[in-house]
């Protein structure tokens, strides 16, 4: 009924949709065209950034690795994928294994 105010309280606590440009995707990351490794980072990149809780989007195709590959993250988490970024290479390979072997635990 349009005067229950009970469902009018379920209503307003469902999700809403979000309509702001804090959800643009932009490019956190960009490989130079034709490098070998490129998606094996971006699939790094992407990994360390999931596993954090930040949506990631990698633009790029397997059977064109010379167009390269992209990371794109939503504006609004973009600083925050930045500083998640620059302590995993700070941190290096060693902890990553390090981290691994503790989850394996």
């Amino acid at each position: 009924m349009a005067q229950d105010p009970d469902r009018e309280e379920e209503q307003q606590s469902e999700d809403v949709l979000l309509t702001s440009h804090a959800l643009d995707m932009v490019t956190l990351w960009n490989s130079d065209a034709g490098t070998v490794t490129a998606e094996m980072e971006a699939d790094n990149i992407r990994g360390v950034l999931e596993s954090n809780g930040i949506p990631v989007m990698v633009v790029g195709a397997s059977q064109y690795p010379n167009l390269g590959f992209e990371v794109k993250v939503p504006r609004g988490k973009l600083k925050e994928a930045e500083e998640l970024l620059a302590q995993a290479e700070a941190a290096g390979p060693d902890a990553a294994t390090e981290a691994e072997a503790e989850s394996e635990k």
